[in-house]
C-alpha cells in the first residue's frame, strides 16, 4: 500500500548526494529499512527523532518548568547563521517510521519525508502524515520496489529526464544510423550530456561507426542478466567514451538479443542521468525494441524520397506507431521525380522533422575513421541536428547547455 498526499519532492541537486535520514525506534522497521537502503547503495543517518544541532556555546536556558519536559520535542527552528544544520534540514529524503509520528509533530516542516508502516489497516496513518507534513504515505512489504527506486533516485540526485530520441531508417539503407550518430555527436557538442545505444544487434556497432570498436567499456551483452534499478552513473561511467559521448553498442560476439526487462532497466537508467539519449532503432519491433519505444519522447523515421522507400517506411511506421505517439519522417534525397519532403510526410500520414542533408565526403571520412557523422559543426547535417536539438528543447521547456 502507498499513496501520495503531495507531488512536490526535494529539488535534486547535481551529483551525487548524501543518503536519507531514518527516523524510528521500531527495531524491526529499522532492519527494513536499513536493508532497503543498502539494496540502493547508500548508507542512511538513523534517529529516534528529530535531530537537533548543539546549541551556540553562548546560549543558555533559564526555565523554571525545565524539571517538566513536555513528551514531544519542540518546535525546531530554522538554524542560526553559522549553526550546524542537521540532517533533517540537509537529508534528500526522510523516512519517519510510523511509531515515530507523534515525536515528529514539532519539526519544521519541509519537503521529501514518507511515512512508513506496516499496519496495512490503519485508517489513521493519514492523519498522522498530514500532521507532520509526510509527501508520501507507504507500507512495507507492499512498496518496498517503490522505496528502493525512490531512495536511489535522490542519492543519484535525479532531475530533469534525458530527452530520449529514437531514430529509425523506412527502409535498409536508409541512413538511420548515420542520422542517429550525429544527433549524439551534435549533442555532446552543444554541451549536452549525451549517450548513444545501439538497439540493433545485426547492425554492425555503432562504436565501429564512430571508430571506437577497441575502446575500453562494456556493451550490451554485459547488461543481459540486468534486473530492477541500474544504477546510473555507474551505467554511464562503464561505457566507452567517443567523441565526448558515452556509447552502447553490441560486442562482436555472439549475442544478438538481451532480454526485454535488461533494455527496460538500463534504458532507465540512462534517462534517469538527464540530458540527452539518441536510440538507432532496427527496422523489426521485438518485446525489446517495444521497451525502447515505449520510453522514447519522439522517434525518426528516416525516409529516402522514393516511392518504394514511402511505401516501405508505412509498413514500419504502422508498427512502430502501436506504440510511439510522436513519430515524426526526416526525408532523403535526391527526390524521385514528382516526390518532396512534404509529399512523403503527407503520403505517411505523420509530421515533418525536416530534410536530411547530403553531406558530401561524409562516407570518406566516416570509413577512414577520421571523422564521425555531424563531427564538421559548420557541415550541413550537423546544422540540421542542431536545428532539431533546439526545437526538442524548446518543446520540452529544457534549458540548453545543460545535463
Amino acid at each position: 500500500m502507498s499513496g501520495t498526499i503531495t507531488h512536490d519532492p526535494p529539488p535534486a541537486a547535481g551529483g551525487r548526494q548524501s543518503g536519507p535520514l531514518i527516523v524510528t525506534e521500531d527495531t524491526e522497521l529499522l532492519d527494513d529499512l536499513l536493508r532497503l537502503c543498502a539494496a540502493a547503495g547508500v548508507t542512511p543517518e538513523v534517529h529516534h527523532s528529530v535531530p537537533v544541532a548543539p546549541p551556540p556555546p553562548s546560549t543558555t536556558f533559564t526555565s523554571s518548568a525545565s524539571s517538566a519536559a513536555s513528551a514531544f520535542p519542540a518546535p525546531q527552528a530554522p538554524p542560526a547563521p553559522g549553526q550546524r544544520r542537521t540532517g533533517w534540514e540537509t537529508a534528500p529524503l526522510v523516512l519517519v517510521g510510523d511509531d515515530a509520528a507523534r515525536r515528529m509533530r514539532g519539526a519544521v516542516r519541509r519537503r521529501g519525508v514518507v511515512l512508513v508502516g506496516r499496519d496495512q489497516d490503519d485508517s489513521g496513518v493519514w492523519q498522522r502524515a498530514v500532521e507532520i507534513g509526510a509527501d508520501h504515505v507507504l507500507m512495507l512489504p507492499d512498496g518496498e520496489q517503490w522505496l528502493v527506486d525512490r531512495i536511489a533516485d535522490v542519492a543519484e540526485g535525479v532531475g530533469r529526464p534525458a530527452i530520449t530520441v529514437g531514430v529509425i531508417g523506412g527502409r535498409g539503407g536508409a541512413g538511420a544510423s548515420t542520422l542517429a550518430c550525429a544527433l549524439a555527436v551534435t549533442s555532446a557538442r552543444e554541451g549536452l550530456r549525451s549517450l548513444l545505444v545501439d538497439a540493433d544487434p545485426l547492425g554492425g556497432g555503432l562504436d565501429v561507426l564512430l571508430g571506437g570498436e577497441t575502446a575500453d567499456g562494456l556493451r550490451w551483452p554485459a547488461f543481459a542478466a540486468s534486473r530492477g534499478r541500474v544504477g546510473g552513473g555507474a551505467l554511464e561511467e562503464s561505457l566507452p567514451e567517443l567523441h565526448s559521448l558515452r556509447v552502447l553498442s553490441w560486442d562482436r560476439g555472439d549475442c544478438v538479443a538481451v532480454p526485454p526487462q535488461a533494455v527496460r532497466a538500463v534504458l532507465a537508467a540512462a534517462r534517469r542521468r538527464g540530458g540527452t539519449v539518441v536510440v538507432d532503432l532496427p527496422r523489426r519491433i521485438d518485446d525489446g525494441v517495444a521497451e525502447v519505444l515505449a520510453q522514447l519522447d519522439v522517434g525518426i523515421l528516416v525516409v529516402p524520397a522514393e516511392l518504394r522507400a514511402v511505401a516501405a517506411a508505412g509498413r514500419v511506421a504502422a508498427a512502430v506507431g502501436m506504440v510511439l505517439r510522436d513519430l515524426r519522417v526526416a526525408v532523403r534525397g535526391p527526390y524521385a521525380s514528382g516526390l518532396d519532403d512534404r509529399e512523403v510526410a503527407r503520403l505517411l500520414g505523420l509530421p515533418l522533422a525536416g530534410e536530411v542533408p547530403v553531406e558530401s565526403g561524409l562516407l570518406r571520412a566516416t570509413e577512414s575513421r577520421r571523422r564521425p557523422p555531424g563531427a564538421s559543426a559548420r557541415g550541413p547535417l550537423a546544422r540540421f541536428c542542431r536545428e532539431f536539438w533546439e526545437r526538442a528543447l524548446a518543446e520540452t521547456g529544457t534549458p540548453t547547455g545543460t545535463g
